[in-house]
Parts: C-alpha cells; structure tokens; sequence
C-alpha cells in the first residue's frame, strides 16, 4: 500500500496545496507567508487524506 499511498500523496497533495493557495489569494492576503502556509498545510493534509483513499482502493 505504500506505493499507492506515495502516488496518490502526489495528486491529492498538489491538489489540497493548490486549493489552499487559491482561498489564500482569494481572501487577499498576497504576502509570502500566508502562501507558504497555505502550500505547506496543504502538502501536510494530503498524507492523511490519501492515507483514507489507499486504505478504500485496497480493502484494508
């Protein structure tokens, strides 16, 4: 399963990253920081997350 987990950590993680950076931009807040955070919150919520779908996809 860690094969799997690995490859969907790599789209489920782009993914939530991307999305945070987007509500980030959206609420105005343009600065470094808060678009860091949002990448990197965004990366660390994709380990979980694709964790649950692998553990669904394999029937563990």
């Amino acid at each position: 399963m860690s094969h799997l987990l690995l490859i969907l950590h790599l789209f489920i993680g782009a993914t939530l990253s991307g999305v945070g950076i987007v509500i980030v931009l959206v609420a105005g807040l343009s600065g470094a920081w808060p678009l860091i955070a949002a990448g990197l919150g965004g990366f660390a919520l994709g380990f979980p997350v694709a964790w649950l779908v692998a553990r669904a996809i394999s029937g563990e």
